[in-house]
């Protein structure tokens, strides 16, 4: 795509990188965000039925001439509703689409609990190993480590001396 010119190097101006409207993000009314990523035209007929506006004069989904007008008119439309609301449209439908969740949200959201995306170990939550495969799945080994637990470790083996390491240390540059 690249050598035919349709991908530039400029971020924001292509198809995937936000540049189209139907492959992009966009702000809700409650200062929270939706992804959209209706690539294929059925997804984005979809898209279009599911916003209120299939009836209404829209430039061609790839005219991407038109681009910046759609995709401001995506984003004043979806300014008018919160995540939730636009959640309880859009959720068990061909749109695709996703909320963006904060930390505290993502373990907390239905898909990520049933496929087990977030594991608790040691008190902590965090992303559980992936990518998984069925006869070796992966598992963590042990608790995350403590903030400055293996410093010495590291620096030593990066062959800092220990006169170095005790240096850093009086300078907080290390904990």
């Amino acid at each position: 795509m690249y050598a035919a010119g349709r991908v530039h190097d400029r971020r924001g101006e292509n198809l995937l990188d936000s540049g189209s409207p139907f492959y992009n993000v966009y702000a809700t009314a409650d200062g929270k965000y939706i992804s959209v990523a209706a690539l294929e035209a059925k997804f984005y007929a979809e898209l279009l039925q599911r916003l209120g506006l299939a009836n209404e004069a829209l430039p061609e989904q790839m005219d991407q001439a038109h681009w910046p007008v759609l995709s401001e008119r995506l984003a004043e439309l979806f300014r008018t509703k919160t995540r939730q609301e636009w959640c309880d449209i859009l959720e068990g439908t061909d749109v695709c689409f996703a909320p963006v969740l904060n930390f505290d949200e993502a373990p907390q959201h239905p898909h990520n609990q049933a496929r087990g995306t977030f594991v608790e170990v040691a008190g902590v939550l965090q992303p559980a190993p992936a990518p998984r495969f069925s006869r070796t799945p992966g598992q963590i080994q042990r608790p995350p480590a403590a903030a400055g637990q293996h410093t010495d470790e590291g620096l030593l083996a990066w062959g800092f001396s220990r006169a170095d390491i005790q240096h850093l240390r009086q300078a907080g540059a290390i904990a």
